[in-house]
């Protein structure tokens, strides 16, 4: 199995963003439930993050980063999925080559390191120079890989815009985790066909071959 990576997004796929965005509701003054709700209904309309900046009156959000970070402090224990560390030890066991690799900050990089990822290949889209959805970053990635087949490498991710989608186009082996506002909002296309769906890194531990079944 040697031969086969799989890539795991950061955001909602191994992390609950729940306190960030909270972060954020924090430091914008608005009701957390509110501002929660105005997510939703960016993303439903198919908008991205910023939006819901603009949607609140807050164009300086940019220039509010720093402060945020401050106040979020970057990654703990609690803000990981409770299956994040044993689905990637499971997925190490049935011997897939690992990666991580997200529309991150670069610090995110250290981050998870400390708290006990240890990837073959990990590093975010600050330091990779590209961001999803652009084939830039998927390209990217590959490289880091050492340049696999496509068809090799499976990209797990929650937004079916930033993930699903530009995978599928890459020519990866697309696993939609539905799970977090984006991966319970958004629909698939009706012509899109991922290679595997779940609703959990422990169900994708369990099924994940399934992304390969063409080749059984």
């Amino acid at each position: 199995m040697n031969d086969r990576w799989v890539i795991l997004d950061v955001g909602e796929t191994l992390v609950d963003e729940t306190r960030v965005w909270s972060a954020w509701a924090d430091a914008l003054g608005i009701p957390r439930l509110t501002f929660m709700a105005g997510l939703g209904a960016v993303i439903a309309r198919g908008g991205n993050h910023p939006d819901v900046f603009t949607m609140f009156g807050s164009r300086d959000w940019e220039e509010r980063r720093g402060a945020l970070e401050d106040a979020y402090g970057g990654f703990t224990d609690a803000d990981l999925y409770p299956d994040a560390h044993p689905a990637f030890d499971r997925l190490r066991e049935l011997g897939y080559r690992l990666a991580i690799l997200a529309n991150q900050p670069a610090k995110r990089t250290a981050e998870l390191h400390a708290l006990g990822f240890d990837p073959e290949v990990m590093a975010m889209s600050e330091e990779l120079g590209a961001a999803k959805p652009s084939p830039a970053f998927f390209t990217r990635s590959l490289e880091l890989l050492g340049s696999p087949p496509p068809e090799s490498v499976a990209y797990v991710g929650d937004r079916v815009d930033n993930d699903v989608l530009p995978s599928i186009a890459a020519g990866l082996r697309a696993i939609w985790i539905r799970r977090g506002p984006w991966g319970v909002i958004e629909q698939l296309p009706a012509d899109a066909r991922p290679a595997l769906v779940v609703d959990s890194l422990a169900e994708l531990a369990a099924r994940v071959g399934e992304a390969w079944a063409d080749l059984r």
